[in-house]
């Protein structure tokens, strides 16, 4: 099985200037809870906007730099390189970018969003996502609160 993870708003954006546009502590979490102790497959410009390997996951990073380096990661050229390394997790994640989502969603099993009820300026847009070849199987709404500025939505997708 392999899972898109990511955070979208209403217009399908990701982010800005490689950066989150929004902060949504109850996103973190469960992103945590989810990808702990699995694989995470990323683009360079995703892993410097964390600025470091994450702990408890195996980190790789999508690169065309044949130089990069970046302690406690897996450095590969392509996704599929990026999968290969990571065929002994049963459930690797892919973060993205934009890039990476565009290449995972034709391969992809499986799309776990976080779904932001709010329309943010952006330079980095998730794929849209084609409901003839992916069937949503839930969604959690959530009220904004003191810690989450936004309503959101858990939502996940499996391919028909």
């Amino acid at each position: 099985m392999i899972t898109i993870i990511a955070a979208i708003a209403e217009n399908n954006a990701l982010g800005k200037n490689n950066q989150l546009i929004w902060h949504l502590p109850a996103d973190l979490k469960r992103f945590k809870q989810v990808t702990l102790n699995h694989h995470i497959i990323m683009g360079r410009k995703t892993f410097e906007s964390l600025g470091k390997p994450l702990p408890n996951r195996t980190t790789i990073i999508i690169t065309r730099n044949k130089h990069f380096t970046a302690e406690g990661c897996i450095i590969v050229n392509s996704l599929n390189e990026a999968l290969k390394a990571a065929e002994i997790d049963d459930n690797p994640f892919i973060l993205g970018g934009a890039e990476i989502y565009n290449q995972a969603i034709e391969i992809a099993d499986k799309i776990d969003l976080t779904f932001i009820h709010h329309t943010f300026d952006a330079d980095a847009f998730f794929p849209k996502i084609d409901t003839s070849i992916w069937k949503e199987t839930s969604r959690q709404y959530f009220k904004a609160d003191e810690k989450n500025k936004y309503d959101y939505s858990f939502v996940s997708y499996i391919k028909k």
